[in-house]
């Protein structure tokens, strides 16, 4: 697995998760906020919505990025107050959302020192389910 340093950018993205999240927090319905950044460089924010059936904050970005039109994506990070550096990891069903709709993206997160890296998506979905659309 490839690892890359985080720059500027990244902590801005950091930085916007951040932000949606501090707006927007409630300890028992939102608790992770997320920004995604796109090719061209338009940043979408979401946060969690708890449930019976809820949603992690990853698709929430996600969805909103695609409602405006967006489908090309660059990086994408989680946060939480109460993680390491305040970066969350996507968790499986979002990592398989995240290969299927952006199989290039980037994910920032904590390395196994709890140093901020980013790495492609696919790197943390190896051997990844792949949906076949007649191709």
């Amino acid at each position: 697995m490839i690892r890359y340093d985080i720059t500027e950018q990244d902590r801005e993205l950091i930085a916007a998760a951040l932000e949606v999240l501090h707006h927007n927090f409630d300890p028992h319905n939102h608790e992770v906020g997320c920004a995604v950044r796109t090719k061209d460089g338009r940043v979408y924010t979401g946060i969690n919505c708890d449930g019976i059936h809820g949603s992690c904050a990853e698709f929430i970005a996600v969805g909103n990025a695609y409602s405006d039109g967006a489908r090309k994506f660059e990086t994408i990070v989680a946060t939480h107050d109460k993680a390491p550096n305040k970066v969350y990891a996507p968790c499986g069903n979002c990592r398989q959302m995240l290969f299927d709709y952006a199989p290039d993206i980037m994910v920032i997160l904590n390395d196994e020192n709890n140093r901020l890296i980013k790495v492609m998506v696919k790197d943390l979905l190896p051997l990844a389910w792949k949906p076949d659309h007649g191709e």
